[in-house]
């Protein structure tokens, strides 16, 4: 089975299947957000903790090529730890991200805090995405899309199951959090509102919040698009899954008109 990344102590190796829309020797800002997700998840805490926001600023251009990760606890508390995760290429940072955990507790919570269900369809009634076949985009080959409202690649708001179907390393699975790591950098690409063939909107940076943890192999992107006339804007989304809504994901995007 193909895989994203192979780790060697300190470095992860990437394969061709990370690559982006953008360039062919760079990878999807989908790719690097899971290891960077991974290596949160593997910092021991002292209290049972759950992720509740990652956010990477995307300094430069990822390549497809060995990158050193660093990962450090900067606040460590019974209630929350707050994590560091960089990934540079030859010793020139090309992202950084903070990662903050909160306790795990049980609480019987009132009947006013309803979790909000999903009234979309579910990934069974959804089409499949239109991806062409020159699509530089390794990485999106490596999911099954489903449209449930909008379309791929058209402009305009858009929401879309998907199942991350390569892994992040050949000998272990998936996480769900790494999943939705993924597939939160897919705002912008989902909800475009200008012509592919016309425009770039790279996204400078990725913020996922959780109010919980996601759950099993389908992660929605509920997706919208906004954008100023300054040559910003932002990409936004709902995250769901099967059981309902559990986070939001935003970017932040450089628009530029094609060459």
């Amino acid at each position: 089975m193909t895989f994203l990344y192979r780790v060697e102590q300190d470095t992860a190796f990437a394969t061709e299947f990370t690559a982006g829309p953008w360039d062919p020797g760079l990878q999807h800002g989908g790719a690097p957000t899971a290891l960077i997700a991974w290596a949160a998840e593997n910092i021991p805490t002292r209290e049972p903790m759950q992720v509740t926001r990652i956010t990477v600023d995307l300094l430069r251009p990822v390549p497809i090529a060995p990158l050193q990760f660093r990962a450090e606890v900067v606040r460590e508390g019974r209630k929350i730890q707050l994590c560091a995760v960089t990934l540079l290429r030859e010793n020139v940072v090309v992202a950084r991200a903070s990662v903050l955990k909160i306790r795990r507790a049980e609480f019987s919570l009132p009947p006013t805090a309803v979790e909000e269900r999903i009234a979309l369809p579910g990934p069974e009634e959804g089409h499949e995405a239109d991806v062409p076949n020159s699509n530089p985009n390794a990485l999106i080959r490596g999911m099954t899309m489903r449209v449930v409202q909008g379309n791929f690649r058209t402009p305009g708001a858009a929401a879309i199951w998907f199942r991350v179907d390569r892994p992040l390393f050949a000998d272990q699975p998936l996480t769900p959090l790494q999943r939705a790591a993924m597939v939160g950098d897919f705002c912008n690409g989902v909800s475009t509102v200008l012509e592919w063939g016309q425009w770039t909107f790279i996204n400078g940076d990725l913020t996922i919040s959780l109010a919980r943890p996601p759950h099993g192999e389908w992660i929605l992107l509920d997706a919208q698009t906004w954008l100023g006339d300054g040559g910003s804007g932002i990409a936004f989304a709902r995250l769901g899954d099967r059981r309902g809504y559990f986070g939001r994901a935003i970017q932040s995007l450089v628009i530029e008109p094609r060459l």
